[in-house]
Order: structure tokens, then C-alpha cells, then sequence
């Protein structure tokens, strides 16, 4: 309806400026039905706990399970079913954690439509045969003539047909800071949403003026609408550690059948053993083949995660964003309250020939005036600062503005010199305004001070100094000459070209009727949504840490250029509608460093663009307008001060500060957490890959077996899982910002040949080595040859969770001590193992013979070796890469 005139709207609509009839708008509600949102099927609290056991891991414990129980290992089969429950609870409560730190919501699930049905306003003036009335929102139809008045909030799309100084804020619409002057005209066909000044959008605010509208689109046809559709089309895809989670779980379960099945047959047919004990005996080897800790770690760790985020005000809604973060090559920030402080801030003054720079951000009152670094005396600025304090219809109150932000800006701008409005409104008293309107573009306010009346001007500079005759300089009025117009309007463009909103200043001693002629030029005033202070160094440790950052914003292409010029930001700034016209945006997106005036749909083709580039995108944003892209990306991240529940509803994760240096925080975490999570991977994997590897060389050389399933089992639960769950508490690896971020495709065993390798090798001789030594003397003590083994194979494990404090450096540089929770895990575990061994009464309910106390020491110490192995690997790896210290 943007293109059309006022009436070829009606018309098209089938309406009149007097309203539909109520018969008529009962038969369009019937055709268009109500003007809502409409809800998708929501996730049950028992989808979500299912969802938890999609893992091929986890479906392979529960097949050894049901194995155990069947062989009556019924001790066995309640501990990995406990192990299968507690990563599921775990899973559950953290991914839904509740906004309110420190409770917990019944169901925490996907809401975002359900936040944007709150945008839409409950109540609406609407005209219908001829008479103004109120009716409930959701009854609007196509052709409804809406009223609207400053503070509404507008109940449906609507083309504007009468407009009185009408102003409002579609920041969480579109992306745009200021308020948005909206006239009647007509607008070219090709129009961006944030341009289309004819009309208003449901769920945005009147901030000023009043109007008369005429219903365009109603619930699903609105720009919100249409939100809630791409919201709900979006299909949320797996992060990088479920897919490589995944990936792991299908070949260990392949490779588990593989060994299982083989071993079963070796044994039956070569060795003459009987099936029901080499059943026993497979299932043992197949639960040990399976590091049921894995997941269950995994899961704990990225619990721990989200709280250690917690602490640095990112709170983690869906549980494997939290490792997605460190594995970020894109962020795509919104610039309003995101980069910016969604604050206009006063930067630039002219008066008395000089440029002033004024310090400080956003709505704080603390700030200096500086004229080429020195200070300005309030004396040479007070009479500008005056002007715009008092022409002036906003508040400020306790840090925040109530009204018109540029206003507000003025306010703030005088507060920083010390001048209060209201000390000024008490001396100087208003008595009489000439509004503003878009066409004049200024406003004059008349005042009463010592009987004499001044009228007080501000505007556009272009406008306001037309009406100047003199310029008031260095406490002097003079002429104001032809060279003096060409130096402020040379001045005006150069604020302008700095993406500065620039105003002039005049004012006038009444002794006529005429306020706003013979003004005397005070001066200029510019100002900027300007950037967060911390954005700047944020993203110099993106860069060092190899993350690129785009902003994407609705916002105008100069403003959006000169504030990514601020803080650092480089490369090719694109608009929406140069967008449109792009038909492969992946062949330049990686150049882009800005992407200003965009639409919703825009968003979400440039996340898509850099998908295919394969890159992984973290999305930040806090208005309705991101909430698709948010879904969409990797990871959506939502600002939790000024974000609306709409984007909150569809991120990952939340910032709590709202702070974008917050993510540089958060990615940090998420580097440390898959760090971790190749500790375990190292660690669980490289010591079943040598218990299996032990028994099956055993089985296919014709030995007897080198281990009970008993003692299988032991290990897995003592040696294995003790320190694993000790290794969740670990510090992160040292460094982490300092590294390139990992390529999206790059193997989790990549690095890890020390311990999936050289560990295995070394322990698989060293068992079968000691098996050999106590079968041979002995061969009618099967049992202490096995013990030996068994105590070989524990010990290699203990020692080897000490190295894995660190999969790139050696124990002794991160600190073999400062976890206690593993040396206490070490100690125990070996407890457990010694009182296997010397305890009788213990060691005949797990399988295991006596060992002399020279034997247990020698054992103890020998299989060091393993840990040894991945030390001085470690250690020849950094000084090899030059690993920086």
C-alpha cells in the first residue's frame, strides 16, 4: 500500500475515510480471520527428555544393559542405566534453565511466537459507521480506519491517511535508532520497510503526534507476522559437537559389533569355550570398548560451562551452544544497543567558531568539552547549551530519557557542563511553542526572563540559519555575513559526513509579533548513537582470536559506516538493496564488513551465505527483526536489558549485560570446553582402545583370557570414570584466544595421536608383556597373571589422566596439582585397586589374586611408561610449532 496515493488505498481496501460498516467488518473477520500470531506446536517437556537420548552412544548403553541384566549382572546394569538417566536429567534442566537465575520454569521450550503474540496490543481505537469506537485488537480487518495518539502501540500494519507531527520507534522492528517521522505521500515501489515513512507496523510505539490509518495486513499478513513465520520455518540444525558427538557414536558402535561379534566367534570356535561365557565375556568387552563416562562427562562439562558463562553474564539456554561458541568464525552483531548503547549522545559542538569535541557516552552526565584537546570554558557554551536545554520537551530522569532521544541528547549535553533543566525552566519560564513538524523542521519556544520575552530556535542548520540576520560571537552579536553562512554549512557537512544528527541554534529578544525572523545564530550541536566504550577492544580480540565480525543493521549506510569506522571494523559496506539485486552472496560475503538498511529476510540469506562459505555464525541481536536469523545461525545470541522476549525466545543464549564484549568472554568459555572435551576424548578412548586391543590380541594369539569380565568392568568404572568426572572441574587449556578457531570439518582426534596411538601401543605391550611374565612361571595361577594385567592397565590409566590436564602442553607446565579433584580421583582409584589386590575379602568378589608387595610397586611404577610417551610427545610438538608460552 506504500505506493499507493491515499485514495487508491481506500479504494483497494474497498473503504471510506468514515470506517466500514459493522456488518462488513463481521464478514472481512470471517474472511481474513483474527489479527494475532498463530502459534506452531509446542515441545513437550516429554519431547524434550526424549530428545535427550538421541545419541547412538547413549543407545548402545542401553543395549549393554539389557545384555548385563539378562547375564545377570545386575550391579553392572544399574550403574550405566543410572550413568544413561543422569546425562538425560542433566540435558533437560540445563538446556531449559529459567531467565530468573537460581529457579527453574516447568517448561522452558521454544516461546518465540508466543512473544511475539505479547507485541500485538490488546485494545484499538478504530472508526466503523462513521463513529470512533474501542475494540479488541485481534477483531481488526483489512479496511479498519485505526486512530492512533502518542503512547499507542500500533495494533496492525496500516497505511497512513491523516498525520499530525506523528513520530514512532520501530527499533525492534527494523533496527533503527531514532524515532521515525512518518508522513501521508505516496513512495516508490522498491521501498525498504525501514523508509516506508506512509506507514505504521504492528507492535511498534507512537512517540509523538497522532494519526488515522487504514488497515493494510492483519495477524500472520503484518511485518511481525511474517517474522513468526520465517521464525517457524527456520529448522534449528545440529552444533558442531553434536555432529561430531554423533559421528563418534556411529563408528564406536560399529567398531564395538566388529570386535564383539569376532571375539564371540574366536572364542566359541577356536578356543572351545562356551557361548553363554563368551557372551558374558563379549558384552564385558563391548561395555568396555564404550566410554560410557564419555557422554555423561560431556554433558557435565557443558553444565559447568554454562555456569562459569553465568558468572560472565551469558546465560546459556540450549546446552551444546555452549561448545558451539568456541568454535565461532563469523559473529553477525545488530549495531542498535548491541554495538551502540542505543543512547544519542551529543559528540560535537560549533560556537564561537571552534569545533568541540564533548567526552562521554550515552546518558551519563559526566563528560568534558575539549577544543583541540584543552578544556572549553562553560562561559563560551553556555548560551548554546541553553538553548537546547530549553527548547526541549523531554526529561531526564535517573539516568534514562523520557521522550524524544535527539532532545534528550541536549539535555544530557548542558548536564555535562553542570546546567540542570530544571533551574533553567524555573529562570527562564516558558509561555508559548511553535511545534515542530516535518515540514518546517524546527521548533521556537517563547520565554518569559527579568520581563523581557526571547524565543529560543532550534532545527535543521540549513533551515535556521535562512532565518538568521546575526551571530552571536565570543559573548558579541554581529553581522552575520556571507562567508560566516559558507564556514557553518561547510561545518554542518562535516558532522553530517561523520554520521552525526546535526541541529542549529538561534534565539531572538521579542519586540515584534514575528518569533522566528532576524535570528541571531548561536550554533551547532551534533549527535550520534554512539559505540559501547568496550566494543572497540572486544573486537580487536576477535580479530587476534581469527573471528571476523559483520554488522548487520537497518540503520542507514553513512551512520552504520562511521560507527564501524570507530571501532575498528574494516571492508565493503553493502545495502538491503543492493542485497536484493546480489544473485551469489557467498562469492563476496566474507569481504563485507557492513550490511546496512536490511530487512528480516535479508538477515537470514546473509547467515546462509556464510554457512556455505563454512564458516560457523554466531547471530547477536535484541529486536523482533533478528529473531529469525537468530534461529537460523549456529548460535543466536540475544541482548538481555534491552532484548525483547521475541529474540530472547529464539536464541541459544543471552547476554545478560547486554554487553558485546560479554561474547568475547562466552567464546573464550566454549574454546575451554571442547579443549576439555578432548581431554576426556583422549583420555576415555586411548585406555579402552588398549583394554580391547589387550583381550583381543589375547583372543586371536590363543591365549586365555587376559582379563575377567569382572575386571573389564573395574576399570571402567574406577580407573575410567573417577578421574573423568574429575577432569570436568579442569582449568581450560592455556592460550585459548590466541589460536586460529578450529575448522568446522577438523577431526576431534586431530593432535591427539600421542594418546589414541602411542598411549595404546605402549599399554597393550606392557599388559600382555606382564600377563605373559606371571602365565608363564605360573601357568596354573591364571588369575594372578590376570590381576598383573589388570594392575598394569589401571595404573597406565591413572597415570595418563595426570597427563591429560593437557592434550597441547606438558602436565608440568599447566600444573599437574591444581586440580585436587583428580588427585583425589587418582588416590582413590588407587585405593580401590590396592585393596582389590591385598584385601582377601575384597579382591575374591572381583576377580583378583594376591600380589607381593615388591610385584604391586614394580607394576606401580613400570607403567608410567605410558604417561612418559605422551609427555615428551607434547613436549616435542610445541617446541616443533613454536607453541607460544
Amino acid at each position: 500500500m506504500h505506493s499507493k496515493t491515499i485514495k487508491q488505498a481506500l479504494e483497494e481496501l474497498q473503504t471510506l475515510d468514515k470506517g466500514l460498516s459493522q456488518s462488513e467488518a463481521e464478514a472481512r473477520l470471517k474472511q481474513y480471520g483474527l489479527n494475532e500470531i498463530k502459534e506452531g506446536k509446542k515441545i513437550s517437556p516429554w519431547e524434550i527428555f526424549i530428545g535427550q537420548f538421541k545419541s547412538i552412544v547413549i543407545w548402545i548403553l542401553i543395549f549393554a544393559t539389557v545384555i548385563s541384566a539378562v547375564l545377570g549382572e545386575y550391579i553392572d546394569a544399574v550403574v550405566i542405566i543410572v550413568i544413561v538417566i543422569l546425562i538425560a536429567v542433566i540435558g533437560f534442566f540445563e538446556e531449559y534453565k529459567a531467565a530468573v537465575i537460581g529457579f527453574f520454569e516447568e517448561y522452558k521450550a521454544e516461546r518465540s511466537i508466543e512473544a511475539l503474540k505479547k507485541l500485538a496490543s490488546l485494545k484499538a481505537t478504530v472508526i466503523r459507521d462513521g463513529q470512533k469506537q474501542e475494540i479488541y485488537a485481534k477483531h481488526l480487518v483489512p479496511g479498519d480506519i485505526i486512530v492512533l495518539e502518542t503512547g499507542n502501540k500500533v495494533p496492525a500494519d496500516a497505511r497512513l491517511i491523516e498525520v499530525f507531527n506523528l513520530q514512532t520507534q520501530e527499533a525492534a522492528l527494523t533496527g533503527e535508532s531514532q524515532p521515525v517521522k512518518k508522513n501521508a505521500d505516496a513512495l516508490p515501489e522498491k521501498t525498504a520497510i525501514a523508509d516506508m515513512k506512509n506507514t505504521v507496523f504492528s507492535g511498534t510505539i507512537v512517540v509523538s503526534g497522532r494519526a488515522k490509518a487504514v488497515v493494510a495486513a492483519t495477524g500472520m499478513k503484518t511485518e511481525i507476522g511474517k517474522i513468526a513465520t520465517m521464525i517457524e520455518e527456520v529448522k534449528p540444525e545440529p552444533t558442531p559437537l553434536q555432529k561430531k558427538m554423533d559421528e563418534l557414536g556411529k563408528l564406536l558402535g560399529k567398531v564395538v559389533i566388529a570386535i564383539a561379534v569376532v571375539i564371540f566367534i574366536v572364542g566359541m570356535i577356536f578356543q572351545d569355550k562356551p557361548w553363554l561365557e563368551m557372551l558374558e565375556f563379549s558384552a564385558a568387552v563391548a561395555v568396555a570398548a564404550i566410554p560410557e563416562a564419555l557422554a555423561g562427562v560431556v554433558t557435565i562439562t557443558l553444565a559447568i560451562g554454562t555456569q562459569r558463562m553465568l558468572k560472565k553474564n551469558a546465560l546459556v539456554r540450549k546446552l551444546p551452544s555452549v561448545e558451539t561458541l568456541g568454535s565461532t568464525t563469523v559473529i553477525c552483531t545488530d549495531k542498535t544497543g548491541t554495538l551502540t548503547a542505543n543512547q544519542m549522545t551529543v559528540r560535537k559542538l560549533f560556537s564561537n567558531g571552534k569545533i568541540i569535541d564533548v567526552t562521554g557516552v550515552g546518558y551519563d552526565t559526566k563528560g568534558n568539552f575539549l577544543h583541540k584537546n584543552k578544556s572549553v570554558k562553560v562561559d563560551e557554551i553556555e548560551l548554546l547549551l541553553r538553548i537546547g536545554t530549553l527548547n526541549n520537551n523531554a526529561e531526564l530522569k535517573e539516568g534514562s530519557v523520557i521522550g524524544d532521544p535527539t532532545e534528550g541528547s541536549l539535555i544530557v549535553s548542558a548536564a555535562k557542563a553542570g546546567l540542570a533543566k530544571e533551574e533553567f525552566e524555573a529562570e527562564y519560564k516558558r509561555i508559548d511553542e511553535i511545534e515542530f513538524t516535518s515540514e518546517r523542521k524546527m521548533m521556537t519556544t517563547i520565554h518569559k526572563h527579568h520581563g523581557e520575552k526571547i524565543a529560543y530556535v532550534k532545527g535543521a542548520p540549513e533551515v535556521v540559519l535562512k532565518l538568521c540576520n546575526y551571530i552571536y560571537s565570543n559573548g558579541k552579536v554581529k553581522k552575520l555575513t556571507q562567508k560566516d553562512k559558507e564556514e557553518i554549512l561547510e561545518i554542518n557537512k562535516e558532522f553530517a559526513d561523520e554520521a552525526l544528527r546535526v541541529l542549529g541554534f538561534a534565539y531572538k529578544t521579542l519586540v515584534d509579533t514575528h518569533p522566528e525572523k532576524n535570528l541571531i545564530f548561536v550554533g551547532l550541536q551534533g549527535m550520534i548513537d554512539p559505540a559501547r566504550e568496550e566494543v572497540k577492544s572486544a573486537i580487536e580480540k576477535c580479530n587476534r582470536a581469527g573471528i571476523k565480525v559483520i554488522m548487520i543493521t537497518g540503520d542507514h549506510e553513512i551512520t552504520a559506516r562511521a560507527v564501524a569506522k570507530e571501532i575498528g571494523m574494516s571492508g565493503k559496506v553493502i545495502t538491503g538493496a543492493q542485497l536484493d539485486e546480489m544473485q551469489n552472496l557467498e562469492d563476496v560475503v566474507e569481504e563485507v564488513a557492513v550490511f546496512a538498511r536490511v530487512n528480516p529476510e535479508h538477515k537470514i540469506k546473509i547467515v546462509d551465505a556464510l554457512k556455505k562459505k563454512g564458516h560457523v555464525v554466531a547471530m547477536t541481536g535484541d529486536g523482533v527483526n533478528d529473531a529469525p536469523a537468530l534461529k537460523k545461525a549456529d548460535i543466536g545470541i540475544a541482548m538481555g536489558i534491552s532484548g525483547t522476549d521475541v529474540s530472547k525466545e529464539a536464541s541459544a543464549m543471552i547476554l545478560l549485560d547486554d554487553n558485546f564484549a560479554s561474547i568475547v568472554n562466552a567464546v573464550e568459555e566454549g574454546r575451554g570446553i571442547y579443549d576439555n572435551i578432548r581431554k576426556y576424548i583422549g583420555f576415555l578412548l586411548s585406555g579402552n582402545i588398549g583394554e580391547v586391543l589387550v583381550v583381543f590380541l589375547g583372543i586371536i594369539f590363543g591365549l586365555p583370557l587376559v582379563l575377567t569380565a569382572t575386571q573389564i568392568l573395574l576399570i571402567n568404572l574406577v580407573t575410567d570414570g573417577l578421574p573423568a568426572l574429575a577432569l570436568t572441574t579442569d582449568p581450560y587449556e592455556p592460550n585459548a584466544m590466541s589460536r586460529r578457531p578450529r575448522r568446522q570439518k577438523e577431526s576431534m582426534f586431530n593432535g591427539l595421536n600421542p594418546f589414541l596411538l602411542y598411549y595404546p601401543i605402549a599399554q597393550v605391550a606392557a599388559s600382555l608383556s606382564m600377563f605373559l611374565y606371571f602365565y608363564a612361571n605360573n601357568p596354573a595361577n591364571l588369575l594372578k597373571a590376570q590381576t598383573a594385567a589388570f594392575l598394569t592397565i589401571g595404573m597406565f590409566e591413572l597415570y595418563q589422566s595426570l597427563a591429560s590436564r593437557s592434550t597441547i602442553y606438558p602436565a608440568v607446565k599447566v600444573g599437574i596439582f591444581k586440580n585436587r579433584l583428580l588427585i583425589l580421583a587418582f588416590i582413590s582409584s588407587f585405593a580401590v585397586m590396592a585393596a582389590s589386590i591385598f584385601v582377601p575379602s575384597v579382591g575374591k568378589y572381583l576377580d583378583m589374586a594376591s600380589l607381593s608387595i615388591g610385584q604391586f610397586l614394580f607394576i606401580a611404577l613400570f607403567s608410567s611408561i605410558g604417561a612418559i610417551i605422551i609427555e615428551i610427545s607434547k613436549y616435542l610438538n610445541t617446541k616443533n610449532n613454536g607453541a607460544k608460552s
